[in-house]
């Protein structure tokens, strides 16, 4: 079986699919065997257009698990919380679709990177929170942040509930936010670190620079993530 991880961000647009997308094309320059599922896209109908953006950054056309439905396995049409975009359509997240579906792009693929939707505590269902599927899959959590004003609050209340459900975090992606202060983004990056060696997590914080369309995609070595 493949490992596999899962990339969630402190809130929506922290620019999750940009980072899974650099991240899947740094491993697969090493050699890895790598791909990438979006656990539940809504505001979408036909294919995952997250899915088609880390496919396009990695220089792919669609694979035979896009064809079968594996790395998509909830589509819902409305933008909102999964929860409420399966309700509208009259039906819940299929929890154990995803599941199957990861599961078995583990089997054949050495690594597997799971993008969420939102943020950790974004509802699946009534009783069910993705932090806490998260935690009854044993995945990793790999954590995107960013400079913007409260992200530190963000990043550390996410890291707190990882650690209050027994979720190992693998490391923290610092992303390229515009208009930010150097000393701020140095005191970010010093407060979440002490905030991972307190909680006995790696204390690895990965940055990535700015992403911008049209231009060459930046180099990002990403495994220290993964070792």
């Amino acid at each position: 079986m493949g490992r596999v991880f899962f990339v969630s961000g402190i809130d929506t647009d922290v620019g999750k699919t940009v980072v899974t997308g650099l991240m899947a094309r740094d491993m697969m320059s090493k050699g890895k065997d790598v791909i990438t599922i979006k656990m539940v896209q809504t505001g979408c109908d036909g294919f995952s257009e997250d899915m088609e953006a880390h496919r396009r950054m990695c220089g792919l056309g669609r694979l035979p698990e896009d064809l079968e439905g594996l790395t998509a396995p909830q589509t819902f049409k409305f933008p909102s919380s999964p929860s409420l975009a399966a309700r509208l359509e009259n039906r819940r997240v299929d929890l154990g679709r995803i599941a199957t579906c990861v599961e078995e792009c583990a089997r054949r693929r050495e690594l597997v990177l799971v993008e969420g939707a939102g943020g950790l505590l974004v509802p699946l269902s009534d009783e069910i929170k993705t932090l806490d599927f998260v935690a009854s899959r044993g995945w990793p959590l790999v954590l995107v942040t960013c400079g913007r004003l409260g992200s530190v609050n963000h990043t550390l209340l996410s890291l707190e509930s990882a650690k209050s459900r027994g979720v190992h975090v693998a490391g923290v992606v610092h992303n390229w936010h515009p208009a930010v202060d150097a000393d701020i983004d140095a005191d970010a990056d010093r407060e979440i670190r002490l905030a991972l060696k307190a909680m006995c997590y790696p204390p690895v914080i990965v940055h990535v620079p700015r992403v911008m369309e049209g231009r060459p995609l930046p180099e990002v070595d990403f495994s220290e993530l993964f070792s």
